[in-house]
């Protein structure tokens, strides 16, 4: 276990430094990348153009220039964006707490309905309420949630606001918790269901196949002819093992929300987190602040990968020997 944990740590490391790299060398090749360019305004001379390359450093091979924008970010801690020439680190501890309430809520949502329509539809296999939730998983999974996100917020805060069932649900935004955990709770709700509905189909699936092979391994077999109860059998045994894969795609998917996905939902609504600052910074080819979003997204992502991995260990005890 210790052998693995800081082999992932490790991993960790050399998975940030590798993308820093890739990162910085990718903005500053691609057509209209130089920040020199766009930090001169509309009009610039080449006087101009020379002497912000100077002042900024952009006249500095890229390697010094690589290793400046790291001490700017880890050490001094003081990044600048080129756009707006803000702090770039206060800004993405201002999107945080937004965009890991999004991520956390949704989770919750698509773990808990799609194992539920999972065990049911595995249990169910070949009638009507497997076939009803089957096609309901599928749908889910073929929707684009920038879509559902947007029609969901038309039809729901516009149309039929004035309806009394939808009257509570606010047009967008966002209220800290620690202010009004009700009113967080109702400004999330829709962002919550638009990210959750495509992995609730998903992990519907997923559950519903390995169950579906787990029931009919020998062990499940010796527990049933031991005479445990069907209930028994399905949470200690079957069910265990079924949701190995489950927590796998977890990790991953998790930390690929947090790092990535929230891009699409978070504009929507205006939630105004990190993936709302990513978009903008992309939409400006800001390096400071995309090197910073692209490492704290990588950082989750190989984070909750270990996490998964050691609760792979924890549901599966046979592959601590391995």
């Amino acid at each position: 276990m210790v052998r693995l944990l800081l082999g992932r740590l490790a991993g960790l490391v050399a998975v940030l430094v590798a993308i820093s790299v890739m990162v910085f060398v990718i903005f500053n090749v691609i057509p209209g990348g130089d920040p020199a360019l766009r930090l001169a305004g509309r009009h610039p001379t080449q006087q101009n153009i020379r002497q912000i390359r100077h002042d900024w450093g952009f006249d500095q091979p890229l390697y010094t220039q690589y290793f400046d924008m790291m001490n700017h970010l880890f050490i001094e801690r003081d990044l600048i964006s080129y756009q707006d020439q803000t702090p770039v680190l206060p800004a993405i501890r201002r999107g945080i707490p937004r965009t890991l309430s999004l991520a956390i809520g949704a989770a919750l949502i698509w773990m808990i309905f799609g194992i539920t329509i999972g065990v049911l539809s595995g249990l169910y296999q070949g009638r009507w309420l497997d076939r009803v939730l089957t096609v309901v998983a599928l749908a889910g999974v073929s929707i684009p949630i920038f879509w559902l996100g947007a029609v969901l917020l038309y039809l729901l805060t516009y149309k039929y606001h004035s309806w009394p069932v939808f009257s509570w649900i606010p047009p967008g935004g966002y209220v800290p918790f620690t202010q009004d955990p009700a009113g967080w709770a109702t400004h999330l709700f829709l962002p919550w269901i638009t990210l959750a509905v495509v992995s609730i189909g998903f992990y519907a699936r997923v559950v519903r196949n390995s169950l579906l092979d787990t029931r009919h391994q020998d062990y499940v077999r010796t527990a049933k002819a031991k005479g445990l109860s069907p209930s028994r059998v399905l949470v200690r045994h079957t069910l265990r093992t079924c949701l190995i894969p489950v927590v796998t795609l977890f990790g991953l998917d998790f930390g690929a929300v947090v790092g990535g996905t929230v891009i699409l939902i978070e504009p929507i609504f205006g939630l105004e987190g990190v993936g709302q600052y990513a978009q903008e910074s992309v939409a400006h080819l800001d390096l400071p602040p995309l090197m910073a979003l692209t490492l704290y997204g990588a950082f989750f992502v190989v984070f909750f990968n270990m996490l998964a991995d050691l609760t792979y260990l924890w549901l599966d005890p046979r592959s601590r020997t391995t």
